[in-house]
């Protein structure tokens, strides 16, 4: 008769080691998953900081384009939970060229809208996201 223990356990390491590899490959998935979702997160946030950006942008077009009112220097904003920041930045040149008896003023502003969410730079939620422009008047 022949003696089978040195073949007792084989089966367990076997089911011990199986485990191991499929609770690797589910903590791995389950980590892959968090990922995506976060950066989809992100980036509809990152869409949403950009429109918001572009409509203090528009904003600050319109109030350049008025003429009785000037360039704001800086003007701080909530929009869709954004903190908005538009700057504008206006100069007048003089142009001699063919009629330099009458020279035309030409202005320039420059504005930049920045939008922001809460949070520190650096940060997983924190989203910014700037705009920027000329306008020759």
């Amino acid at each position: 008769m022949k003696n089978h223990a040195k073949h007792h356990g084989f089966a367990a390491i076997a089911a011990i080691f199986l485990v191991v590899g499929l609770a690797a490959l589910g903590a791995f998935m389950v980590s892959f998953s968090n990922t995506q979702q976060l950066t989809s997160a992100q980036d509809v946030q990152g869409s949403r900081a950009f429109w918001a950006a572009r409509g203090g942008l528009e904003w600050g077009i319109s109030r350049a384009l008025i003429p009785v009112s000037s360039c704001v220097a800086s003007t701080v904003f909530v929009l869709d939970n954004f903190t908005v920041t538009v700057k504008c930045t206006a100069s007048t040149y003089t142009d001699l060229g063919k009629t330099p008896s009458v020279p035309p003023k030409t202005k320039i502003s420059k504005i930049d809208a920045t939008a922001q969410s809460t949070g520190l730079p650096g940060s997983v939620g924190y989203i910014e996201r700037s705009v920027s422009t000329s306008l020759e008047q």
